[in-house]
């Protein structure tokens, strides 16, 4: 059995505590500054050791420690927590930064590593549910990502790894096909405001066909999931696109819609779209970025 140390329990810390199985875990130390959020997680862990103070560790010696504080925290949670652990293997769980972060903990003979579940945890209850099945991205020394790989299967999770210098850029495609998926969807609903329908209106109608194209990508690659005006390279609906967009749009909208266009065009390439329609259609957006407002 492995004794975990849990730094900074907010969701994702306070998610670990209550969903590392308690047969193969044992969580030894709960350390948050505030301890606002410990509380009901501490109920639920009678035996851990509850405290603001990251001295408590020097007492004891855990296997692991998870330091799972914000982002924006983390290097001064490093700077407060070196030379108070030594021979353990230490994570955090960001998903932006490197695990070269923690590099000063290597001199205690600790090894390092990140572990990263990528999947929404909007409250700590959450993470029994929201972990199993969950890939988790695993970067760090070779020991750490051993542990690492084991943690995310114990919690059900699907563990892979990168090569840490990749750790950010990870993270970036991650927020381009989660957070940039809401603001592009947001940017659609705008555009179907303008026809006269509510912003509730528009998201009911939209939502199915987001749904639909999320369920065909997992069955089919991305080239061939794709649908539409520019799957065809169908420049004359492409025209009164650009005409509508011109009429009733901010250039911001229109802007996405062209930078989107051309990625999707190289889709349609890989379909097998002849190149003459796909050459005539990218003449076509490259006419219209260029009339945009800089």
């Amino acid at each position: 059995m492995l004794n975990v140390a849990i730094i900074g329990v907010g969701r994702v810390g306070g998610a670990l505590a209550l969903s590392l199985p308690s047969d193969r875990y044992r969580i030894a130390y709960l350390v948050d500054r505030t301890l606002v959020d410990i509380t009901n997680i501490a109920a639920e862990l009678s035996f851990a050791v509850v405290s603001s103070d990251a001295e408590v560790l020097a007492l004891g010696s855990p296997d692991v420690v998870l330091i799972t504080t914000q982002d924006t925290e983390l290097k001064d949670a490093v700077h407060a927590l070196v030379g108070k652990i030594t021979r353990s293997t230490i994570f955090h769980t960001s998903g932006s930064t490197p695990s070269s972060i923690l590099e000063p903990f290597k001199a205690g003979g600790n090894a390092i590593g990140s572990i990263h579940p990528l999947v929404s945890i909007s409250s700590a209850e959450l993470g029994p549910e929201r972990f199993p099945g969950a890939f988790f991205c695993i970067e760090g020394d070779e020991k750490a990502v051993e542990i690492g790989k084991q943690i995310a299967t114990d919690l059900g999770g699907r563990p892979f790894t990168i090569d840490t210098k990749f750790k950010t850029l990870y993270h970036a495609s991650a927020v381009t096909a989660c957070g940039h998926l809401v603001a592009l969807f947001d940017a659609a609903v705008e555009m179907m405001t303008k026809c006269g329908l509510s912003v509730n209106e528009a998201t009911e109608i939209l939502l199915p066909l987001v749904t639909s194209t999320v369920r065909n990508l997992e069955h089919q690659s991305t080239a061939a999931a794709l649908t539409g005006t520019f799957a065809r390279a169908d420049t004359e609906t492409l025209t009164r696109h650009l005409t509508a967009l011109n009429e009733n749009v901010s250039d911001d909208l229109l802007e996405i819609y062209l930078l989107l266009g051309e990625r999707s065009l190289e889709l349609a390439a890989r379909q097998g779209v002849s190149p003459e329609r796909i050459d005539k259609m990218r003449s076509k957006v490259a006419v219209a970025k260029s009339k945009l407002k800089w």
